[in-house]
């Protein structure tokens, strides 16, 4: 197979190059920033933006699957920056396929495209799009989400893959912002919620990605379709929170604060930065007060049947694989 990758300079698109490279694939990735790992690693890096057409046309030429991986993330910034990379980009790559006449896209998405605010626990892939939502990455993933799933056809099979809380060595993303706060004792957990969340290791979500594609073509049973993709191990987000911590050899946080009170500071801290135009993303906002309060498990019954997916690097493994990067780092 010949994959095309964007984003193959990033967490999750850089496990995903790696593993297509250990099953004899030929990769081309693309990626806005220069990354000298991946010349070495033997792939075709192009150092380009996915929102210029002519680009990403060409980069997709003799292409058979694209995994559209790369995108704007957080949880603060104008309307506009998000729906240019995650919305105009997708379109760039919806285009490509069709220019190019590639007949598989994986994209990845995220649970966030459904998040309204409530508990979710056992929930699958029926639940609805909410109305509105708290931040930009949330509206424009679900805006691309949907455009990727509405453009599987005869000629191109589509799938979307939901992972959630992506973590392991290397992460910048949850472990990195969890040992950054807890290094400036800025980090605390939410007094009273024993809220379950599921998480996914690393090399579970790049292996999803791979399942997608092999199980994707026109017509299958996974073309059209969106899939949660997690662990399947709902823990305490105290014990996530300080088990990452224990991997770093760091003390666990106790500390408390009220489930109220954040949400009060998110939203006080979103009308100041809004009032004063701060660009930067606030401490805490409404939509992480929400993340931290409520349940975030998911029933993967569908990735299970369509994609064959079965995690195969437990939590605990994981975190001794956390733990063990950390050692060598040392």
């Amino acid at each position: 197979m010949k994959s095309f990758v964007t984003g193959g300079g990033g967490f999750l698109g850089g496990a995903i190059v790696k593993a297509l490279i250990q099953r004899g694939d030929e990769v081309i990735c693309l990626q806005r920033g220069n990354y000298p790992e991946l010349d070495q690693s033997g792939i075709t890096a192009i150092q380009g933006d996915m929102t210029d057409q002519a680009t990403v046309d060409e980069a997709t030429k003799g292409c058979d699957v694209v995994y559209h991986v790369a995108g704007l993330t957080g949880v603060w910034g104008p309307h506009a920056d998000y729906y240019h990379i995650n919305v105009i980009g997708t379109e760039c790559i919806l285009s490509a396929c069709k220019k190019n006449r590639i007949n598989k896209l994986v994209y990845t998405s995220s649970p966030s495209v459904i998040f309204n605010g409530d508990d979710e626990e056992n929930i699958d892939e029926s639940i609805a799009y909410p109305e509105t939502y708290y931040n930009n990455y949330q509206r424009t993933k679900s805006t691309a989400e949907q455009m990727v799933l509405a453009a599987n056809n005869n000629n191109l099979a589509t799938v979307a893959l939901r992972p959630h809380l992506i973590w392991g060595p290397g992460d910048p993303h949850l472990v990195g912002r969890i040992l950054e706060r807890a290094k400036k004792r800025k980090l605390k957990l939410v007094a009273g919620k024993q809220n379950l969340v599921d998480t996914t290791y690393i090399d579970n979500a790049a292996q999803a990605h791979l399942m997608a594609a092999d199980k994707l073509d026109i017509g299958s049973s996974c073309s059209g379709k969106a899939y949660f993709i997690t662990n399947g191990e709902p823990r305490l987000m105290s014990e996530i929170i300080n088990g990452i911590l224990k991997s770093h050899d760091m003390p666990a946080i106790t500390s408390t604060v009220p489930a109220q009170l954040l949400y009060m500071i998110g939203t006080i801290s979103e009308w100041i930065y809004s009032l004063l135009r701060i660009k930067r993303e606030p401490m805490m906002t409404r939509f992480i007060a929400k993340q931290l309060t409520c349940a975030h498990w998911y029933n993967l019954d569908a990735a299970k049947k369509d994609l064959g997916y079965h995690p195969q690097v437990s939590i605990e493994e994981g975190m001794q694989k956390l733990h063990d990067a950390f050692k060598d780092s040392q």
